[in-house]
């Protein structure tokens, strides 16, 4: 089962892209990923059918986005610990053009869910995206909410990127998505994928996914460029190692007709959460904001939970 989940760099490679994981190649029905290498100067098509996509650049910038009659220009960053980025996002039955106007090669990574509903064609600004300061003290982890369900509106597809300095841990306490619970019991039902880069090359982190019947237990060493897929059960904990600086990208959708992140921690680590009260946050986040990295020696972190 291990196999099927984690797909290591270049084994999802399709064609010159290189990750594409299809619902039908991972055994779902609503999420999938591509990443995309552009080359200055290139450019690439994208028909969405009836599928809704996020634009969001990973690596590089001016990223020209051309649909519905709409340019969407997208400044991007030189990495994802550089900034916060601004994104496009491309409703179903559209045709749309993708290109690298800047003078650096761009790593840009399209998450899509089925859409049942067509919205409109539009930019998120950097400046509008939601940064969070979850969990507190080797617990502390920055969310970037760019798609989340109370700051984007989208038929199904919900993102978040994570951002977890060295030595901390995040997806913590572990957390499932996968059961269709009654009302007031807070669990949505999910498909979760987790695509995962480091700051320094050669980098890696830890991530496990179990299930309480123990057909799926998995803890794995993730690399840059690595996506791990989560059909069902609790994830977590990710853990960046000392000397790595961990980001991870969540695409997650699922059959509801209302957007939802509603999840149930496991039971036998549920305390955790609790034990955050009072403790202060990691003062090395947030790394970055909308404006680019943030020197903590002349902002320090001054809030605690």
């Amino acid at each position: 089962m291990t196999d099927q989940l984690h797909r290591p760099a270049g084994s999802a490679r399709d064609g010159a892209d290189p990750l594409h994981i299809a619902p039908a190649d991972a055994g779902w029905a609503h999420t999938g990923l591509r990443v995309v290498e552009l080359a200055p100067g290139e450019s690439r098509t994208l028909a969405t059918e009836a599928d809704e996509y996020a634009v969001l650049p990973l690596a590089g910038g001016g990223i020209v986005v051309e649909a519905d009659r709409q340019l969407l220009e997208l400044e991007g960053r030189a990495d994802p610990f550089a900034r916060v980025t601004d994104f496009a996002y491309l409703p179903r039955d559209c045709a749309a053009r993708i290109s690298n106007s800047g003078a650096q090669p761009a790593r840009l990574a399209l998450p899509y869910a089925n859409a049942r509903r067509r919205l409109e064609v539009r930019y998120g600004a950097a400046e509008d995206v939601p940064v969070e300061l979850r969990g507190a003290g080797a617990a502390t982890r920055q969310v970037n909410n760019f798609l989340h369900p109370d700051a984007f509106e989208t038929d199904r597809l919900t993102c978040v990127e994570l951002l977890t300095p060295q030595g901390n841990t995040s997806s913590y306490p572990p957390h499932k998505h996968d059961t269709d619970a009654p009302a007031g019991e807070g669990q949505a039902v999910l498909e979760e994928i987790y695509y995962f880069e480091l700051r320094e090359a050669g980098g890696v982190g830890l991530h496990r996914t179990y299930t309480a019947d123990g057909e799926i237990d998995a803890t794995v060493e993730v690399g840059h460029g690595d996506a791990f897929l989560i059909p069902r059960g609790y994830h977590g904990p990710c853990v960046a190692l000392p000397g790595y600086d961990l980001y991870y990208l969540n695409v997650l959708a699922g059959p509801s007709t209302e957007r939802s992140l509603a999840f149930k921690d496991d039971p036998a680590h549920a305390w955790i959460r609790d034990s955050w009260a009072g403790q202060p946050l990691d003062p090395r986040l947030p790394l970055c904001d909308a404006r680019g990295p943030i020197d903590h020696a002349r902002h320090p972190q001054e809030t605690a939970r």
